[in-house]
């Protein structure tokens, strides 16, 4: 098979475009609060949760993601091109964004908001931790739809040519790999867990080791980035920084309650 090359652009009004990956992104921001409202009726939530503190808790979560993400692909991927050439932080048209940048700018965005709202910080995270996964889903199709982030070469009978990568190899379509791992499996694994009562701090450690498990594995068909490769013991950069999720996961997760 060979990627569809769609359209980066989904619609165009005049001179206004909007990409797919932009769309994508909405997408997740909506499904967010549209999750949220079914989040405030599970079992553990408390009243002083509202439709409003969502609203807060996105804005928040936006700004951490994005600055963070940027942040982040900076200084884990290409810190020595950015201090060569500093105006280049600046284009962010060009692409260039972290994960693990972002989600390190969310719980920075998020120790903010507990702090501003008196609440603690493992609250916070165990309440958005079930929402998030569905809207990395979207992340993932968007990076499909652009034929970017595609895999290592594979002889399997779904694999699939990207012309983006400059040769006719069939590859891995690793972003559909992590859609449905990081994405849609992760989203139910924790919405069904969240649908219980749980300790402080145990919903968040299921998405950190669930995260960092389905990204680790993903790694392993996702083509390293070129200016990369891969690191020490045969490990990509993806799955360096995945383990400390891992470990941080299992550590919630079997952390008696205080």
């Amino acid at each position: 098979m060979i990627h569809p090359q769609f359209d980066p652009i989904a619609l165009s009004i005049g001179p206004l475009a909007i990409h797919w990956y932009g769309l994508m992104y909405l997408m997740a921001f909506a499904q967010f609060l549209l999750l949220g409202r079914l989040r405030l009726k599970q079992v553990g939530v408390d009243s002083t949760w509202t439709y409003r503190t969502i609203e807060d808790l996105l804005f928040a979560g936006v700004v951490g993601v994005i600055l963070g993400g940027r942040l982040g692909y900076i200084m884990f991927y290409m810190p020595s091109h950015y201090l060569a050439h500093p105006l280049d932080v600046l284009k962010v048209w060009e692409g260039g964004m972290s994960f693990h940048g972002g989600f390190i700018g969310v719980l920075a965005a998020m120790l903010w908001f507990a702090k501003k709202n008196q609440k603690s910080f493992f609250e916070v995270t165990d309440f958005i931790a079930p929402l998030v996964p569905f809207g990395l889903a979207f992340g993932r199709l968007g990076n499909f739809i652009n034929g970017e982030l595609w895999g290592r070469p594979t002889d399997l009978p779904w694999a699939m040519i990207f012309p983006q990568a400059g040769d006719m190899v069939a590859r891995h379509p690793s972003q559909l790999y992590q859609l449905m791992g990081e994405g849609i499996c992760l989203g139910i694994l924790l919405w069904w867990y969240a649908s219980k009562k749980r300790s402080v701090g145990q919903i968040s450690g299921l998405f950190l080791f669930g995260y960092g498990f389905f990204r680790f594995v993903a790694e392993f068909a996702r083509e390293p980035d070129s200016f990369l490769g891969l690191l020490s013991l045969g490990l990509s950069m993806g799955q360096w920084l995945s383990l400390p999720m891992l470990l941080l996961g299992i550590y919630l997760l079997n952390r008696r309650p205080s």
